[in-house]
């Protein structure tokens, strides 16, 4: 969307504006019932499985000096990424409506004015960093991440030195078996995972696009492990996952709600400025140019709307399905980089790849029905990897597409 390059800094300011999120907070209350070490442990090894695969998608797009839908194109063909292109953009949709949601219920916790209300300041807010551009905002974010990293420390003051930490260790009595240690892991890969689509729009841009990668996958899983941690310590420790209701009690008012708006900006200004880059690609692909700016405003507005019109409280089952539609597509670009050493586009169609992404989607969503203690992200792109990498032994002339 635009051509100046970002600094390395820039993009780790980026990154942590994303990681810094209302959703990542509410996510950590459902680990409550486990307890801090427990939950912690499960935070800490999900985080690890979904940095080292968001670190990847970074490092393929740096590369190849690709965007993020670019990338997928040398695994699935010039026309193949199209499913992903228009998947991505749906996510990043929802995933901004969700955001939307979750920050007007937050901001209205705080000043009562209507949560419909506070979901339009907010869409307004966003069209705003959207209409100023990438680039430009980098002495903007610059700012904006300064405040929220102090204001997020304050938070932090108020859990530790208002909670009750003699039900920390232990776990909330509520709810003791809603969540299994396997499923937890997988709730802390999905974050990550869930920027794979995206992160190559930002790092491919920069100045020097692989220390970009480095610094971003480092910066957002470190913070997205802190927002975590915050909403189970304040599930646990304060009774409550309700962020507004905790910056009441500290007295926190306007600095909770500054918290709030600017997070939920800064996290939801990356998925609408992707969105607008899916958008080109899927243009390019029928040689038709589409305005990725005018996509990115129009994606803020349905969000927007969709979050004034819908409730969106409970988001496990949008983070399982970004899990299993995204993890596999990584495993096959992963494969595809790494053992059958494909560089550059070859085809319209990458039939072979294409298939092997829709076993690999059908298994995650079966093995979603067995309790796995490590998740079902890390072993579905173990075996779709291995997949891709014998189906292309087998069929060094891409006979299989051919016969497609």
């Amino acid at each position: 969307m635009e051509e100046n390059k970002t600094s390395v800094f820039s993009n780790g300011l980026i990154w942590f504006g994303a990681g810094v999120s209302m959703s990542e907070i509410l996510t950590g209350t459902y680990f409550a019932p486990l307890g801090i070490k427990t939950g912690l442990f499960a935070i800490l090894i999900g985080h690890i499985i979904g940095g080292i695969l968001l670190f990847l998608a970074g490092y393929l797009g740096a590369k190849t000096r690709n965007n993020a839908m670019e990338t997928v194109a040398v695994s699935f063909g010039r026309k193949g990424n199209l499913p992903f292109s228009v998947l991505n953009i749906l996510q990043l949709a929802g995933w901004l409506a969700i955001l939307n949601y979750d920050g007007a219920l937050a901001a209205n916790g705080i000043f009562s004015v209507g949560a419909g209300v506070w979901c339009a300041v907010i869409g307004i807010l966003l069209l705003l960093w959207v209409l100023v551009g990438l680039k430009r905002l980098e002495k903007i974010n610059m700012v904006a991440m300064t405040a929220l990293f102090l204001m997020t420390l304050v938070l932090c003051f108020v859990i530790v030195t208002r909670g009750n930490f003699g039900t920390l260790f232990n776990g909330s009595s509520a709810n003791k078996d809603a969540l299994t240690f396997g499923a937890a892991i997988e709730l802390s890969a999905a974050m990550p995972l869930s920027w794979i689509p995206v992160i190559s729009d930002y790092t491919s841009n920069s100045t020097k696009p692989v220390k970009a990668t480095v610094v971003s996958t480092i910066v957002y899983c470190l913070v997205s492990c802190w927002m975590y941690l915050i909403g189970m310590s304040a599930a646990i420790g304060m009774g409550t996952p309700d962020i507004a209701q905790i910056s009441l009690r500290a007295g926190l008012g306007v600095v909770g709600l500054l918290i709030i708006l600017f997070s939920t900006v800064t996290t939801n200004f990356l998925a609408a400025h992707s969105a607008g880059v899916s958008g080109e690609v899927i243009g390019e692909s029928f040689s038709k140019h589409i305005n990725g700016k005018y996509l990115s405003v129009l994606v803020v507005l349905i969000g927007t709307i969709a979050a004034i019109l819908y409730p969106m409280d409970n988001i496990e089952d949008f983070l399982y399905l970004i899990n299993s539609v995204f993890a596999p597509m990584i495993a096959v670009m992963i494969a595809d980089f790494f053992f059958n050493k494909k560089r550059s586009v070859t085809k319209e169609w990458d039939w072979t790849n294409l298939i092997v992404w829709l076993i690999g989607l059908s298994l995650y969503r079966v093995l979603m029905h067995v309790d796995i203690v490590i998740g079902y992200t890390l072993p579905d792109i173990v075996i779709t990897a291995v997949l891709c990498v014998i189906v292309h032994r087998i069929l060094p002339k891409n006979r299989l597409d051919k016969a497609l």
